[in-house]
């Protein structure tokens, strides 16, 4: 049974992380080849999201198999041979824990170790790419428009960054077009925002209503250029770049860097060990639901509707208790609430299954007088 679960669960790995993995790259491939980056670059970028695309798929590729093994050795009569020899169900259960077993040490590789270093190449990555893009803004020579309705040129870049005979036309606005033209200017950094400071220039604007055309000559003049050109800095970690013992031991250094709260980034912890419980739960819950209730030639549709009605209870814990424990941190240990409500409800499950009268009245029939 083990190596059954094994083979369907590799199976419905690979079609679900190709379905999720094709879904992100199409976003990706809008985002980097329109801006235009190599095909290298899209790759290296979706492969980097490979890891969280894992995480996702995996407790649904355990459920998946649970559910068809168990489906298949019913039907087959296998799991009724076997309970028919004396094995309980608790003992049927031990190749789907196992299996469970499994899975949860591959989550705790992906949730502990891999997701925050492809999280934390990822955003450097970006970093670099936002670095290009302001790059291919300073080309000399070329009408560049980094953004609809913006046309930005410039002639020569001097080695100091000043830059000769700007034109930059924006037309975004419906009531007017504007033309800036200077003979020379600067990049100046203020603060968040990046300003573009021209010497010697005009500014002509278009008013659209009545075709009027407007000019005025200036000796400097300073235009925010912040939404054409990303920020280049690398900006501070995220919570989710951290390794798993930085977010249980919080430092106020790491608090002000991510700008979230302790108490967030030590539930945040805790949830990784929980989140790596999920794919045994799933895989739990599909097995011992599918063995509640007794054979039926329409199949076993409704156990299968009631064990995902029951995961969905189990990622309603997972919410509710996240959710708590970021609010407290007294309250870190609501975090393993859909681990802990999973394996009970899968208990109750088999001993359900394993005295199917356990819950239905008894009718004592009266002698006739």
């Amino acid at each position: 049974m083990l190596s059954q679960l094994m083979a369907l669960f590799g199976f419905f790995s690979l079609v679900l992380v190709l379905v999720y993995w094709i879904n992100r790259a199409v976003v990706l491939f809008d985002q980097l080849i329109a801006d235009g980056q190599s095909a290298g670059v899209f790759l290296e970028f979706t492969a980097l999201t490979l890891p969280a695309v894992i995480r996702l798929a995996l407790p649904l590729a355990a459920f998946a198999a649970a559910v068809y093994v168990t489906n298949r050795m019913t039907t087959d009569s296998e799991l009724v041979v076997m309970q028919a020899t004396g094995y309980s169900l608790f003992r049927l259960a031990r190749p789907v824990l196992y299996f469970g077993l499994i899975v949860a040490v591959l989550m705790s590789l992906l949730m502990h170790v891999l997701v925050p270093m492809s999280s934390a190449q990822l955003a450097l990555r970006q970093s670099e790419i936002a670095r290009n893009v302001t790059a291919r803004l300073l080309t000399p020579g070329t009408f560049i428009e980094p953004i609809s309705g913006v046309t930005f040129y410039i002639r020569d870049v001097t080695p100091g960054g000043e830059l000769y005979d700007i034109f930059l036309s924006d037309t975004r606005s419906p009531e007017d077009q504007v033309t800036y033209t200077a003979s020379r200017a600067f990049l100046v950094r203020d603060g968040d925002e990046t300003q573009l400071v021209m010497i010697d220039g005009m500014v002509q604007t278009l008013r659209l209503s009545d075709q009027r055309l407007f000019t005025t000559q200036f000796a400097d003049f300073s235009y925010n250029i912040g939404e054409l050109i990303p920020a280049t800095g690398p900006g501070g970690r995220r919570a989710s770049h951290l390794s798993t013992w930085a977010l249980l031991h919080p430092t106020p250094e790491l608090v002000a860097e991510t700008g979230t709260s302790a108490a967030r980034m030590i539930a945040d912890g805790h949830d990784r060990f929980s989140q790596s419980l999920l794919g045994t739960v799933a895989a739990l819950i599909g097995f011992a639901t599918l063995m509640v209730g007794s054979y039926s030639r329409f199949g076993v549709w409704r156990q299968i509707v009631v064990a995902i009605a029951l995961i969905v209870v189990v990622k309603a814990l997972e919410t509710a208790g996240l959710n708590a424990a970021r609010a407290d941190a007294r309250l870190w240990f609501l975090t393993y609430l859909p681990g802990i409500g999973g394996l009970a409800i899968v208990w109750f499950l088999l001993v359900w299954a394993g005295r199917p009268y356990l819950f239905k009245r008894r009718i004592s029939a009266e002698a006739p007088a």
